[in-house]
């Protein structure tokens, strides 16, 4: 029975990833194809227009020379090796922020992350990203894997190791794969128990996209100074090797390019759902007032950073992080529906705490109706991402979403944990229930 389920499964992914990637065609990839394969017989990376909508390549150079290796085959192909890899991503990210929420509530950990990964494949965000073939699954998953390293220093190291004598901490950091030297199997073991490693993550995602800069100042303003230092560190490393194959189109990026925020599609386009998009829209031009677009802007950027640094005070790093992709994506420039990502995570942020508001124990009435709001909300949120891209884009509906979470939403502080039924005992109700109160 399992065996049948997962090849079910399988088989449905094959099919939805089918009908996305003939649905979009692959548009996005296309021109980063077409732009690259020129750009490697010769020709400047950012010269090549799209014959059909004269759109241009806006791809960092290091992002173009990670997806060089795809010109070697079709285009279709192409598409399909990076969905391969960015379902992988898709299931990774998942891993990391719903693993947490299935073991506190008491659920087996594998079902619940796939069926969480498949609500995720089914909204407008991931149809979008693998239909155009662009990259946010894999920025994404960078972006997790830091997540990872902090959990990491947080919990193994002071919780587990501070426990430890000498002798017993340094035998426990210094075990780990035969394979390895010595000497690098002890530094391996130990970057991965501290999680010395946090910020690779981070600085790769600034290296290949400029929205995750914005992670980089939340671990500077959470005193994260470790991290910050490893994820600026590999940023510069990455730039600089790039400068150094591909001296012209790195200094035309930051110089000229990066800065033409209508080179993809016009600012005022439905696909903007940007704070500037939807200001273009509302006064009719084809990019927002300035000073009211950097205003209201700055005010959005202060409210969600202060209300990641105290989710990440209060413990609840998954909403910290979340709070920090959702300012990006509304207070950046150009946000697609492949860059409203983080509107999922905040689906199960949403969900885990009514959840845990409405069926813990004993909790003032209003605290259960709030939980209720909060599940009403995620419901709301995750079927406006499953409504087609031509009524909630006409709407604004992921902008509005993206406004509204990041002044409203939860983090999970404080709120006592579902218990959690012990193995082998029955969950049936007592035959003779027991007196109130006993």
């Amino acid at each position: 029975m399992r065996s049948g389920l997962v090849v079910l499964g399988a088989l449905l992914t094959l099919a939805v990833i089918t009908l996305y990637l003939q649905r979009y065609a692959l548009s996005t990839l296309a021109v980063e194809h077409a732009a690259i394969q020129g750009w490697l017989d010769g020709a400047d990376l950012y010269a090549y227009r799209s014959p059909g909508n004269q759109a241009g390549a806006a791809l960092p150079p290091a992002l173009a020379m990670l997806l060089a290796p795809l010109t070697l085959l079709p285009l279709r192909a192409a598409g399909w090796l990076l969905t391969v890899a960015g379902v992988a991503a898709l299931l990774l990210t998942t891993l990391v922020v719903a693993g947490p929420v299935a073991r506190r509530h008491g659920r087996r950990r594998t079902p619940f992350v796939l069926a969480a990964a498949a609500c995720a494949l089914l909204s407008e965000p991931v149809r979008a990203t693998i239909g155009l073939g662009r990259p946010e699954l894999l920025i994404l998953a960078l972006l997790a894997a830091d997540l990872i390293a902090l959990r990491r220093a947080d919990r193994v190291r002071h919780r587990i190791l501070a426990d430890l004598p000498g002798p017993r901490r340094r035998s426990a950091l210094d075990r780990g794969p035969q394979w390895f030297p010595d000497r690098f199997r002890r530094r391996l073991r130990r970057s991965w128990i501290t999680g010395s490693w946090a910020g690779v993550g981070s600085g790769l995602a600034a290296a290949l996209c400029a929205v995750p800069l914005l992670f980089i100042v939340f671990l500077l303003l959470t005193k994260q100074r470790r991290a910050a230092v490893t994820a600026l560190f590999t940023a510069a490393v990455v730039t600089l090797a790039a400068l150094a194959v591909a001296p012209d189109e790195t200094l035309s990026w930051y110089g000229t390019v990066m800065w033409e925020l209508d080179r993809p599609a016009p600012v005022s386009a439905p696909d903007n759902q940007s704070l500037a998009g939807v200001m273009a829209r509302l006064y009719g031009f084809p990019a927002p007032p300035v000073l009211v677009w950097f205003a209201f802007g700055m005010l959005l950027l202060a409210v969600g950073l202060i209300r990641a640094r105290s989710a990440h005070t209060d413990g609840d790093e998954v909403a910290a992080f979340t709070l920090v992709g959702l300012t990006g994506a509304i207070t950046g420039p150009v946000s697609t529906s492949a860059e409203t990502l983080w509107l999922l995570p905040a689906v199960l942020v949403l969900a885990d705490t009514g959840m845990r508001r409405r069926l813990g124990g004993r909790l003032p009435r209003t605290t259960r109706l709030t939980g209720i709001a909060f599940l009403a909300g995620a419901l709301l949120v995750y079927l406006s991402l499953l409504a087609p891209p031509s009524w909630s884009l006409t709407w604004n509906i992921p902008a509005f979403a993206l406004i509204l979470l990041v002044n409203t939403l939860p983090w999970r502080h404080g709120a006592p944990p579902l218990p959690t039924p012990r193995p082998g005992r029955s969950s049936r109700p007592a035959a003779i229930p027991l007196p109130r109160g006993g």
